[in-house]
This record gives structure tokens, sequence and C-alpha cells, in this order.
């Protein structure tokens, strides 16, 4: 910040021409300082993107981090209001503007007191951490090393993350009761009587060719000690503090505005979700016309298979009828991979570019399945050496319908999220751009992305078009359950009728995502608003462009610049528009 000064102070030693290039560098070191923080901040996530630093540690889950990373943001949104726009490029402004804003929303939701909710029942520091042996590299001695030190550490970081989480239970801030059975199992997976029965266990199973006899032996031991000694010690004093103190104190009402701070923190977390200036009320009235018109549809689809009775009554069929549903997890999953090889083939048709990095099918552990989504996906690793990955949820399989499988992974795989995704991370941005995302825009994309099977030949069937539409409806459906909750006073037993009335869902799945909803305020809200906007844009640009309009391109320019706010978005594709229509 000094030297800008004196550059500018002595214009006659400095070309006016060089101030430009002196504020790039300084953006430069901005974004640079910024990866380091967050890469620091989620050891984790940086040994996933290939970056080996922190391969040792587990970062930290006290307040006081929490507070310090957020004053390390301040000192950022500082040096970054010191930079002129006018002195940078369009790019460079961009990234600057989208890095002020992800600094910014960081910085104001540290200052809620659900903050203090570490933990929610579709992710905490006691569910990722399962995952590690999966996504740590363990090919060399000082990868078993890190991974080892890693082990020892779960101590420490699982007792931070109880004490914060007992600070927001003294606090008010605690789940509700109603969306925590079977949470339990989450963390009592893994208190396990053997070592070897313990999923940590696992890269101890056969010796790399790398590392010697001696060093080999000695590192079962310390593992073993360390899985003993800290990981099943660390889950087995969770599970105390969850059944001793969590879950007896554990709210009575569901809705985030009954939180301290609830309505302000609501707000926040929806104005986050959909980069959008929408009340809670007109994005609850926006899904109820959404429900509206796609009940319509499907109706129109349900007189096409001939069923004699009413939307209740072929609801019904369609959840028990035997023939929709797969016989073993096997099954399931041959399904799945079947469609995901299916559309694959069909891709040249909807894009020029294509991401280089696969993509594979797995299931969802057991260990989370039963309380968590039907499905999601997983970002490649950053140094190539992983693949993306579609998770499917394989249990309770008389809930998980094969009529919802062509949506399903088009959503989660391509042209969804692995093809955006993987593409994104190969594009000449920041690398806080290319490893992030906004939720409106990415989860907007994959619902958009379910509907593009129309075109090229899915969706054949009627029961599977009829589950298309019962996928568009659960994200109408969102829209109102979740504003209703946490705005206007739903109960959790209202949300789930609205949804069993509406979709498709099983009453499973149904309670699985209200549950969600509940945990994780706002973020719903962002694949309906997400895809009706790049949808708007596909019909201004069809318009625009008649005939001469093109399906690849237009594709090729909504991802061309990573995940951006709706509102960034539309003036981009505005502008092409604009640009091409003048040539």
């Amino acid at each position: 910040m000094a030297i800008v000064r004196c550059f500018i102070l002595l214009p006659v030693l400095i070309a006016a021409s060089l101030l430009p290039a002196h504020a790039n560098k300084q953006l430069d070191a901005i974004l640079e300082d910024h990866w380091v923080l967050v890469l620091s901040e989620n050891p984790t996530f940086a040994t996933q993107l290939g970056v080996r630093t922190y391969d040792d540690r587990l970062g930290s889950l006290t307040v006081a981090s929490m507070d310090d990373a957020t004053t390390a943001r301040r000192g950022l949104v500082a040096r970054l209001n010191d930079i002129a726009d006018s002195e940078l490029s369009e790019a460079e402004r961009v990234n600057k503007r989208l890095l002020t804003t992800n600094l910014t929303q960081a910085i104001k939701s540290n200052s809620f007191g659900a903050r203090l909710m570490p933990f929610s029942t579709y992710a905490g520091w006691h569910m990722g951490f399962p995952r590690l042996p999966e996504n740590q590299p363990l090919r060399t001695l000082a990868d078993y090393e890190s991974y080892v030190a890693r082990l020892v550490d779960f101590a420490r970081f699982n007792a931070e993350g109880i004490a914060t989480t007992r600070t927001g239970v003294q606090s008010g801030f605690i789940l509700p009761c109603t969306i925590l059975d079977g949470f339990d199992k989450t963390i009592t997976a893994h208190i396990v009587d053997e070592v070897e029965a313990s999923v940590f266990w696992a890269p101890f199973q056969a010796k790399p060719d790398s590392i010697e006899d001696d060093a080999w032996k000695n590192l079962k031991a310390r593992g073993r000690a360390a899985i003993e000694e800290q990981v099943i010690a660390g889950y087995q004093a969770l599970a105390d503090f969850y059944t001793g103190e969590y879950l007896p104190n554990c709210a009575k009402e569901v809705g985030a505005g009954n939180l301290p701070d609830g309505a302000a923190y609501y707000a926040h977390r929806v104005a986050v979700e959909t980069t959008t200036t929408l009340s809670p009320r007109q994005i609850h009235e926006i899904g109820l016309g959404e429900v509206k018109r796609i009940k319509d549809e499907m109706l129109a689809v349900m007189e096409t298979t001939g069923f004699e009775g009413d939307f209740k009554a072929f609801q019904t069929f369609l959840r028990t009828d035997p023939q929709f549903y797969a016989k073993t997890p096997r099954e399931l999953m041959e399904r799945t991979a079947w469609i995901s090889k299916r559309i694959d083939a069909e891709l040249p048709k909807l894009f020029k570019r294509l991401p280089r990095i696969p993509y594979g099918v797995k299931p969802i552990p057991d260990a989370i399945a039963e309380k968590t989504t039907t499905a999601y996906y997983e970002r490649p690793s950053g140094d190539g050496l992983r693949s993306g990955t579609y998770r499917v949820n394989t249990s309770k399989l008389n809930t998980r319908p094969l009529f919802e499988i062509e949506a399903l992974t088009l959503h989660e795989a391509v042209p969804g999220h692995h093809l955006q995704l993987a593409l994104q991370q190969e594009l000449d941005l920041p690398m806080f751009r290319r490893f992030s995302g906004i939720t409106a825009f990415v989860e907007g994309w994959g619902l958009y992305a379910e509907r593009l099977g129309l075109e090229v030949g899915f969706y054949t069937d009627p029961y599977s078009n009829f589950g298309r539409l019962s996928y568009e409806m659960w994200r109408a459906t969102r829209l109102v359950v979740d504003t209703g909750m946490h705005a206007l006073g739903w109960s959790r037993e209202r949300a789930v009728e609205f949804m069993a009335d509406n979709t498709l869902l099983s009453l499973h799945n149904i309670d699985a995502e209200v549950d969600r909803y509940i945990s994780w305020p706002g973020q719903a809200l962002g694949y309906k608003l997400g895809e009706l906007k790049i949808r708007e844009l596909r019909t201004r640009a069809e318009k625009a462009f008649g005939d001469k309009f093109d399906i690849r391109t237009f594709h090729d320019e909504i991802l061309k610049h990573g995940s951006l706010p709706l509102t960034l978005l539309e003036a981009n594709i505005d502008a092409w528009i604009d640009k091409e229509a003048s040539e």
C-alpha cells in the first residue's frame, strides 16, 4: 500500500502506463495470500487438490481460529479496496469483485452464532474425516507418515469440535430434536472393537513397494496405536458428548428464525446461496408458481401411461410397485453406470469443450448413507491423480426408484456437476475460482442439465419422464418448504406433507431431505432459482439468434467463466448476445 502511494507521488519517474501493471501485481499477491489462508484453514482440502504442504494436519475448529481467519479476511478486503478498478483489466476487475464478495460474506457469516454449530445432519468434522483413507495419497513413506500424523491429530481436532459445539449448546445454537433420529450412527459406526474393522486401517492392509519392511512394521504399529487411542477413543468421546449433553438439549423448533438472531442469519444465508436480493416471501411465491406449473406437466405425463386413478394413487403405485426398484445394490449401481455411459456418448451434441479428466461411480459410504441424500458428486483432485466421483446411495433400496436414475445421473455426473466442475478446474482462473462454487450457479446448472436429456434421447419411457418431472418438482418444493420452515413458521410435518403431496420421492427420502433443509438453511434455494435464470438466458439467446442459435456455443458461454453470481452470469450472456448480434 505504501509503495502504491510512492508511485503516485513520483509520476516523473514512473510512466503512467506502468501503474496498471503494479495494480495487477497487488491483486495477484492478494489472491495468493487468500488461497494460502483457505488451504491452511482446510488442510485436507489442500491435499485433495494436490497441495502437499499441509498433509500432516487437520486444521482447527476453535472459535479463536474462526476469529483469527476473520481478521485476516478483513485485512485482505482492506488491501482490495486500495486497488482502483480503473487500474485493472476487465478480467481482473471480475476477480477483485468476486473475491471481495467471497471475503465479505465469510466475514459476515462469522458474526452469527450459528458458527457454533459445526455439524449438521449432512456434514461435519466426524463425517468428513472417515474419507481420509480414500482422499489422501498413500504411495510413499512420507505419505504414510502424514497419514499417521493426521490420525494422531484427530484427538485434538475432535476435542475442538466438541468444545465449540458445547458452547453452541449453552448459547442456544443446537439442531432440532426432530431431525436427529439415527444421527448417532454417523458417530458410532467408527467405534469398533477391533482396529482391523476400522475404515482407517484399510491403508495398512497392503504394503507399497516403495516402503522398506522395517519402516512398514513401524508405521503399522504407530497406525494401530493412533486408530485405537486417538480415533476410536475420539469417536467414543464424541458419542458420550452427543448422548449426554447434545441430544438432551436439542431444540424444539425447526426454523432458523427461532435461533438467536435467526431472522438476520436466514436472510444472510438466502442472499449467499441465491446471489439475489429476493426475500424469503418472494422466493416462497416463486416456488408455489413452479409447483403449479410442474404439477400440470406431471398430470399430462401420467395420462400417457394409461393408469386408472388419481395423482395420489399414481404416487402410491410408483412408490410401492417392486418393478420400479433394484433388488440388490449391485443392480442399482450397474443401472446407474449404464446410464452414465449412455449420456457420455451424447455430450458432443451439447458441448464443444469437454473436460479431460473422467469420473467414476461409487456407493455412498454405509456410515452416512441412511441420513444423507440420494446421491452427490465429489470433484477431481487438483493434481489430476484422482477422478471425479458420482456417489450413489445404495441403502434402503425400496426408496431408490429406477425411474429417477436418468435425471439423477444427468445432474450429478454429466452433463451436470462433473462436466461443469471438471471443466472449471481446467480454466485459466485464480485458484479460488477454479476450486469453489456458488450454489445458485453450480446447482442451477445441475438441474438445468437434467432437462437436457430430453434433447438427446432420454426420458422416452413415461415413468422416467415422470421421474424427471418429480425431480424438478422436488427442487420447486424446496423453495416453498425451506422458506416456509425458516421464515414463515412452518412445522417439519407441514414441510414433509407438502413434499409428499407433490413429488414422487419416497417418504424416507423426503424425511432425509427435509432434515437437510432444516440443518442447512437456504442452500436448497439455489437449485431452482439458478435453473430458472439459465433457462431464461437460453430463451433470450434463442430469440436473439433464431435459426442461428447454437446450443453448444451457448453452453460453452455459460460455463467458460466458471461459477458466477446470477447477476454477473446474466451480464456476461447479454454482452455475448449483443456482440454476436452486431457482427
